[in-house]
This record gives C-alpha cells, sequence and structure tokens, in this order.
C-alpha cells in the first residue's frame, strides 16, 4: 500500500474488512458467548479478579506451550497449591518452591519481576495493573518498564495489556498465521510485521463491531475440531 494515495489506502482497507467480516462472523458462531469472556479480560476480572494468577498465566504463555493442555491446569495448580493472594507475596516467594508447579525458571523469573514492579504502586493489585495498562505504549513497548523485562517479549506485553484493561491483540504465531490466512483467501497479501498487524486487528475490530480481544482469541479456537473446541470453551468460566 506504499504507493498509493490516503484514499486508495483507505479504500482498500476499507475493502479487505468487508471481505474479511463475513467468515469472522461465521467464527465468531462457534464460540457463542465469547464476548463475555472478552468483557470479563477487558475488566481485568479474569480468574475471579485475581491478578497475581493472570501474571503467572502470561508468564507461562511466554514460553509457548499449549495454553490450554499445558498453562491453565498448572496455572489452577499453583493456585491450590500455594494460594498466593498478592504480588508483593509473589515478587518475593522462593523461586525453587515455585518450580514443583512449574519447572521453568524463565517464566518465574518473569512472574517475579512483572509481580515486583506492580507491586510497587502502593495501590490494591487490580488498580496497579490497570493503570499500568491504561499508561503503556504500543510503539514504545521495549521502554516501558514491563517491556525490559527479560523474557517479555511483545507477545507477553500484548496480553499484559489485554487483561489490564487494553482492547488490543497478541501478535503470536496462531493469531497471525489464522489472520493472515484468511487475507490470503480474500485475495490479500499477510501482514508479517507484529506492529502494523496489530494496528490491523485494531482497525478491523473496530469496522467489524468485534473486540480486538475476541478477535484474537476466536483465532486460538477454530483451529480445534469440534468436541476438542467445546472442552476448552468449557475451561473459561474458571479463568
Amino acid at each position: 500500500m506504499g504507493d498509493l494515495s490516503r484514499d486508495e489506502r483507505e479504500s482498500l482497507r476499507f475493502e479487505i474488512f468487508q471481505k474479511i467480516k463475513k467468515p469472522l462472523d461465521e467464527w465468531m458462531k462457534l464460540v457463542p458467548g465469547l464476548r463475555f469472556y472478552a468483557e470479563r479480560c477487558l475488566r481485568t476480572e479474569r480468574y475471579d479478579g485475581n491478578v497475581v494468577l493472570m501474571v503467572v498465566d502470561a508468564s507461562f504463555t511466554s514460553i509457548g506451550l499449549n495454553y490450554f493442555k499445558s498453562v491453565v491446569p498448572k496455572v489452577l495448580e499453583f493456585k491450590e497449591k500455594f494460594g498466593i493472594k498478592s504480588l508483593s507475596e509473589l515478587a518475593k516467594y522462593d523461586l525453587g518452591k515455585l518450580k514443583s508447579v512449574w519447572k521453568n525458571e524463565r517464566s518465574w523469573r518473569v512472574a517475579t519481576a512483572i509481580a515486583s514492579y506492580l507491586s510497587n504502586f502502593g495501590i490494591d493489585d487490580r488498580t496497579a495493573f490497570r493503570q499500568w495498562a491504561r499508561n503503556s505504549k504500543l510503539l514504545s513497548w521495549k521502554e516501558d518498564p514491563l517491556g525490559r523485562i527479560k523474557g517479555v517479549g511483545l507477545v507477553t506485553y500484548q496480553y499484559l495489556r489485554m487483561m489490564g484493561g487494553v482492547d488490543t491483540v497478541m501478535p503470536d504465531r496462531i493469531v497471525k498465521r489464522v489472520i493472515n490466512e484468511l487475507l490470503n483467501e480474500t485475495g490479500f497479501e499477510g501482514i508479517t510485521d507484529d506492529i502494523e498487524f496489530i494496528k490491523f486487528v485494531e482497525e478491523l475490530a473496530k469496522f467489524s463491531g468485534y473486540y480486538a480481544t475476541e478477535i484474537c482469541w476466536i483465532t486460538w479456537f477454530i483451529q480445534y475440531e469440534e468436541d476438542e473446541r467445546k472442552n476448552y470453551i468449557s475451561m473459561l468460566k474458571y479463568i
């Protein structure tokens, strides 16, 4: 689109959105109630509003394992085994003990570093998390205090922003593959650059009437067969 005028770019973008919306609508029918869970995420109410579990979830997710098979069961096991109630408590917790649930030390270093930063706000965890997210920026993510944490890449940063109340998308490999395949199927080029991809999905969300968060999540669900998808959908009420 670089050689097009502004009006031509806007016209092409509108055409792309129009062609994508129909299959997107069909996808959404496969996961009834997804909006409810997206809105709950954007209110920072996942895991019954337990920010510790949200931070642990994001830290586990950062290493790229299957979310529903690997991450969610371990987050719930962590909850039952340790009962850690606050970010300040998580920030100081013994890594050796935490590794009894999840062996990857990098994940715990990410989690405790995030917890340490947010707990220094001097306010309750949910308010601190939402305040950080509200002030976070996409383009300067590498300069953000959480973006500077070793092990927090753009995908994890975006995931944290979503749970902190920002309606955006994670440019992970599944989301990008599904959206880019849809673009290709409707006659358009895929988007390789992560930042441009995020901006595109945010614009698509405004055009289509969906949350960017919904679009992000639906790409994960449609990759599964019906029975497996229903099983994973049933897990949403716990997380």
